[in-house]
């Protein structure tokens, strides 16, 4: 079967021992809340009150319903789902000794953060941080959950985002990128995290069909060559580079920040006056964080030419942000 091949290269490529697959990126946060929840009672089954909180941070984004809504941030984004999912607290994303903190309490099941957020601005996560997470999951038994749905398969240079930072997760979600846009979500698990999970106790009505998969072996078998992962790096690099060089010298240009062709323009002012106008001009781009970030985030086979060509589009509709064309 076309999802058992998909899974063993995904588990051949990545820290994993099992993967399981649904339809989005949404729901692949959604079944690792409960693979987390259910990895706790399996471990602790004689535990009174069963080990539930979960840790997200600021500017997180994991998805649009009910489960994953809310894990995002309050700060970003709000739902009047969020009631819905209670035992989910915030901490400001970096913030090094709070999450130690916590964890350390025994209390969480699960911690969720974003090696790069994407949603959030383009903010990348020190390995300071994400080192220390890992640590202090290790010693209170909590699960590391990575959110690679937008900054993983190939975006950042590495196949994974996290493998930047030698950082390795018990949980990671992946979505659409993995099809090529099709819609797929996985969840990658250890086999301890496996383990507690029995069969039929988690299932998705669409998900491992055998076009999708197909579509993911096509697009897994040219993101993970070498030769394909290191022209993202030097393209993003170049990116970067062209970029502050065209822009970087524009009074409302704070900074040009990312990792490969995943990469953020913070500004001092809202964004979405020069996205109407890049538009207008035959750019596509969007806002991130809280409207004053450019998210750049261009096809992974584009050329430098084209990215070249992009920035141009920009330094040519800057003056939209003074209110003028």
């Amino acid at each position: 079967m076309v999802m058992v091949e998909l899974a063993k290269r995904l588990v051949a490529c990545s820290f994993a021992d099992r993967v399981f697959f649904s339809n989005s990126g949404t729901e692949a946060n959604e079944a690792a809340i409960k693979f987390a929840r259910k990895f706790q009672r399996f471990s602790n089954p004689v535990k009174k009150e069963p080990t539930t909180e979960i840790i997200s941070f600021t500017n997180s984004f994991h998805g649009r319903t009910m489960g994953s809504v809310a894990l995002t941030s309050k700060e970003h984004y709000r739902s009047p789902f969020e009631p819905l999912m209670p035992g989910v607290t915030f901490l400001d994303y970096g913030n090094v000794q709070a999450a130690r903190k916590l964890i350390k309490s025994g209390k969480i099941a699960a911690v969720f953060v974003e090696p790069i957020q994407g949603e959030g601005g383009i903010n990348s996560a020190t390995k300071e941080f994400l080192q220390s997470l890992r640590g202090a999951c290790d010693d209170s038994g909590s699960l590391l959950v990575f959110d690679e749905v937008q900054c993983g398969l190939g975006r950042t240079g590495y196949l994974w985002a996290h493998e930047a930072y030698g950082v390795f997760p018990d949980i990671m979600t992946l979505a659409k990128p993995l099809a090529g846009g099709l819609p797929i979500g996985a969840v990658l698990v250890t086999e301890k995290v496996a383990a507690s999970m029995k069969y039929g106790e988690h299932g998705s009505t669409f998900a491992g069909g055998p076009l999708i998969c197909n579509a993911a072996l096509a697009v897994l078998d040219k993101i993970s060559k070498p030769e394909f992962l290191k022209s993202v790096s030097e393209k993003g690099q170049y990116f970067k580079e062209v970029l502050t060089k065209k822009l970087g010298t524009n009074p409302h240009v704070r900074e040009v920040r990312g990792l490969g062709l995943i990469v953020g323009v913070e500004l001092d002012v809202s964004a979405s006056p020069l996205v109407d106008a890049c538009r207008n001009c035959g750019l596509l781009i969007i806002t991130a964080g809280k409207g004053n970030v450019l998210r750049l985030v261009p096809p992974l086979i584009i050329s430098k030419p084209e990215l070249e060509h992009a920035a141009e589009i920009l330094l040519e509709c800057l003056p939209a942000l003074d209110g003028s064309t």
